[in-house]
């Protein structure tokens, strides 16, 4: 195993004649460690310790990485080693094995503190300092701020202030973001400036856990590597585009979280608009991370919000009503929420992107809970052929042509087009092609996390929003923020259904029709 130097990446190699650049092969990461500030929340607890695992177990971290723990709590290391031990057993991916447990749990670190405090700080120093004697860990560490932004500014400053934020020679420092990032343009602007103080631009990981997914990396696959696809995908051939996260859950327990921020802020700026860019950039010279991240930036710099928003957006907020045969509350009655609350809990947008390419396509993003099901996809549908040869008995069960890209559940690719019906008639129907992952691959898809952690401790960007995505998104979502508030109320809408009415005359209006996954 060899160093690769400022990149924090090695490579374990079968044949060492092979090409450094063989693309194949697993990247291991080089000698680090992950330290997790929020260690005893929900994701650290369900995502974070599990992800760690299923690395270590898939033989992709270092034999010296180490895992720190870093919380008020007052345990010794042997209370959050449980911790970790439990959270393994119960959410990790792949099955738990004593060896692989005994091997992680030799570099479990705790330290115990407040982000306020300049003694904790000193402490969780020390440990880092005795870790790269003990572990080797060779002066490689990433921050992983799993704690509410407000905190932000409190620990960038004191990693500072203790020097663990500077690196020297080959080593590197990391600090790893989870959204929001911000709740506004404004804001955001002030949290890259406070981090951008401490940390360069490309020491910065700004997590979207959506990019990890194995089904939205396929994107580029699937647009850039298979001709059949290439020459359809623009305005010539594609009517208008519909990008879509629902959820069949509600928001008891979450409204410390979510009442104030809604369902815009909490997907569309982040999850939703890096769809978008995924799906209308152009195609990079290369793929990496300085070359995505620039025609990413392209696109998101070339979208403007389609107008009037009181046509071309809609928000609701759901009620009571019965969801998988189960009778549910309303938003209003959900624990948390107060009577008169006006966060919404589905948000629609429509999106132009002027390009050469897109030119006249319009972009619909929805986004909302209590929804039919839980799906998140992307379709692109297509402009009717003119059907010169068929009269309208012929084809009248016949929908548009769709690609449809399935982020979750059951990610794969699903085309939908026209067939003749067996019979002595000529009727044409809607038919799929599926693809799907779980049938055309043995092995399972690691979950998001585990690739976003790898490519944290290897350097790796690629999937992670710069400074100025994060940016552009907030400055495309604002004046719909601000055109919401000014408006009063979201419109109601029945849990189990598919959102309010004005979110379908959204589109009707144009002749065109929400998609029912």
């Amino acid at each position: 195993m060899g160093s690769s130097g400022k990149s924090g990446g090695t490579r374990s190699w079968a044949n060492p004649l092979r090409d450094d650049r063989d693309k194949r092969l697993p990247r291991i990461a080089g000698p680090c460690s992950l330290v997790i500030f929020g260690v005893t929340g929900d994701l650290a607890r369900r995502k974070l310790m599990p992800a760690v695992y299923d690395l270590a177990s898939r033989g992709l971290l270092p034999p010296g990485f180490a895992l720190v723990g870093f919380a008020r709590r007052d345990w010794a290391a042997e209370d959050f080693g449980k911790v970790v031990h439990d959270a393994v057993r119960q959410h990790s991916r792949t099955p738990f094995r004593e060896d692989v447990w005994e091997r992680l749990a030799e570099g479990i670190r705790f330290v115990q503190g407040s982000f306020d405090d300049d003694e904790s700080f000193d402490r969780l120093a020390k440990t880092i300092a005795d870790l790269d004697r003990e572990r080797g860990t060779g002066g490689n560490h990433a921050f992983y701020l799993a704690i509410p932004p407000g905190a932000f500014p409190t620990v960038c400053a004191q990693l500072s202030r203790s020097g663990l934020a500077h690196q020297q020679g080959e080593q590197w420092r990391r600090v790893v973001i989870e959204k929001p990032f911000g709740h506004d343009l404004d804001s955001a602007r002030e949290l890259n400036r406070v981090i951008g103080e401490v940390f360069p631009e490309d020491s910065v990981f700004r997590i979207d856990h959506y990019l990890g997914k194995e089904t939205v990396q396929n994107i580029l696959a699937l647009r850039f590597a298979n001709q059949l696809f290439d020459p359809l995908w623009n305005s010539h051939y594609v009517d208008h585009v519909q990008i879509t996260m629902a959820e069949d859950i509600g928001l008891g327990g979450r409204a410390g979280y979510y009442d104030g921020i809604g369902a815009a802020r909490d997907v569309i700026q982040n999850h939703l608009l890096q769809l978008l860019a995924l799906t209308a950039m152009e195609e990079p010279i290369s793929f990496e991370p300085a070359e995505l991240q620039a025609e990413k930036i392209k696109v998101l710099s070339a979208t403007r919000l389609a107008e009037p928003l009181a046509e071309t957006t809609a928000r609701g907020q759901y009620t009571g009503g019965w969801q998988g045969g189960q009778e549910v509350v309303g938003l209003l009655d959900e624990a948390g929420f107060a009577k008169d609350s006006t966060t919404e809990t589905f948000a629609a947008i429509t999106l132009e992107v002027d390009s050469r390419r897109w030119a006249g396509v319009p972009f619909y993003l929805r986004t909302g809970k209590r929804l039919g099901r839980r799906v998140t996809e992307i379709a692109l549908v297509f402009k009717r052929a003119p059907h010169l040869p068929f009269d309208t008995t012929m084809t009248e069960e016949l929908g548009e042509n769709a690609l449809v890209i399935r982020v979750q559940p059951d990610e794969g690719v699903t085309l939908r087009f026209g067939s003749k019906v067996p019979g002595s008639g000529m009727e044409v129907r809607d038919v799929n092609m599926d693809f799907s992952y779980g049938q055309a691959f043995t092995e399972s898809s690691p979950e998001a996390y585990e690739r976003l952690i790898l490519d944290v401790l290897l350097g790796e960007p690629s999937l992670f929003p710069v400074d100025r995505e994060v940016e552009l998104s907030w400055q495309i979502l604002d004046p719909v923020i601000e055109a919401w508030t000014a408006a009063g109320r979201p419109d109601p809408y029945e849990a189990g259904t598919w959102g309010p009415a004005s979110a379908h005359e959204m589109l009707t209006r144009s002749g065109r029709d929400w998609r029912r996954p």
